[in-house]
């Protein structure tokens, strides 16, 4: 709607991507600030609780604490983006069905530990995994069909280095699974996952807009792809539900974003690192999703294979618990790491 009117003026302010996502931001983030209220007062009221891991004896504390906030902060980014964005870019319409579809996999997810009262009560994983790839392989052949370019790109370099052709498919759909999955594992602590997020959001933002920029893409030597650009407002949008779900999600939380929010945005920061072609750039980006996804398959490995723990609980935010790291200096030296990180991978386009 916002860039219908665009068409309507003598000076086209709303035809500008960084103008319109700045609208959607503030759309999703007054929108969000708006409902959760709402849907904390009405979850309490329903016993939509976060059933808690039988495993992690410390945040017993927080088993009356509502979940599925991230229904609310998807839908926010939706409706914000309708608004702003342009509906007849396939790149939008991609990151639209993308959180749609990983948020609708983790609600069911979600839903069934709700109901069950139990933390293993949602889907199998096998279930989980199965509609995770689904999901990305619709997206990832929607971007095969609209000829998005399969060029394999490393940072530091200027120059593809070689063209993927059909291979991308399994290789963007392995993205999506490990962002996803990664992202999922972080989600632990009151607004550990979520100011990461929105770090590595922001950072994709700006290369995926630099991407589709002609004079920034030249100027930084990046790939040019037409239309890329307009993803920028969905990540304003998403960025804009965040904020508004970390007002309540910060310690101590008042909500919980659960499966339905964490697949979303990891589908979301998987997705927009395969427009800007990134996903090498990634393991950088989004450092925290990295480590805390190794700290299990180490832990996992090593105990299969000695009999011996390398961490006493992994994730590794649970392994910092049990040596008594306080809840919020665990959380905020993690978005410390998070925002150094992202810094330099911003700075490692000035290299090439």
């Amino acid at each position: 709607m916002i860039y219908t009117l665009s068409q309507y003026f003598p000076y086209p302010l709303f035809g500008y991507i960084s103008v319109r996502a700045g609208i959607a931001f503030f759309i999703a983030l007054v929108l969000s600030l708006i409902v959760f209220p709402r849907y904390i007062a009405w979850a309490k009221q329903k016993k939509a609780n976060q059933p808690i891991s039988k495993y992690v004896t410390s945040h017993e504390g927080k088993k009356h604490t509502p979940t599925m906030g991230g229904a609310v902060f998807v839908l926010c980014a939706v409706f914000a983006t309708l608004l702003s964005g342009d509906l007849s870019n396939l790149y939008l319409i991609g990151g639209l069905i993308t959180i749609i579809g990983f948020g609708l996999v983790g609600l069911k997810d979600d839903l069934g530990k709700v109901l069950n009262g139990n933390n293993l009560g949602g889907l199998t994983p096998r279930g989980k995994f199965i509609l995770q790839i689904i999901i990305s392989l619709v997206v990832v052949i929607l971007l095969i069909a609209i000829d998005f370019p399969t060029h394999f790109y490393l940072p530091f370099f200027k120059n593809p280095i070689f063209d993927m052709g059909y291979f991308a498919l399994p290789f963007w759909v392995m993205i999506f699974l490990a962002t996803t999955n990664a992202v999922n594992l972080t989600d632990g602590l009151d607004g550990l996952a979520t100011v990461p997020s929105i770090i590595a959001l922001t950072t994709l933002g700006i290369i995926t807009y630099m991407t589709g920029h002609a004079i920034f893409s030249g100027y930084l030597l990046v790939p040019n792809i037409k239309g890329v650009g307009e993803v920028a407002i969905l990540v304003g949008a998403f960025c804009g539900a965040l904020f508004g779900f970390l007002w309540y999600n910060c310690y101590p939380a008042e909500i919980f974003m659960g499966d339905t929010g964490s697949l979303a945005i990891g589908g979301l920061i998987a997705y927009m690192a395969i427009l800007g072609k990134s996903e090498i750039l990634l393991l950088l980006i989004g450092i925290i999703f990295v480590i805390e996804t190794v700290s299990v398959i180490l832990q996992v490995g090593s105990y299969k294979l000695r009999g011996e723990r390398i961490f006493l609980m992994a994730p590794i935010h649970h392994h910092f618990e049990l040596k008594k790291w306080a809840e919020n200096k665990i959380i905020v030296r993690f978005w410390m790491i998070s925002f150094l990180a992202n810094l330099l991978a911003l700075i490692s386009f000035k290299f090439r």
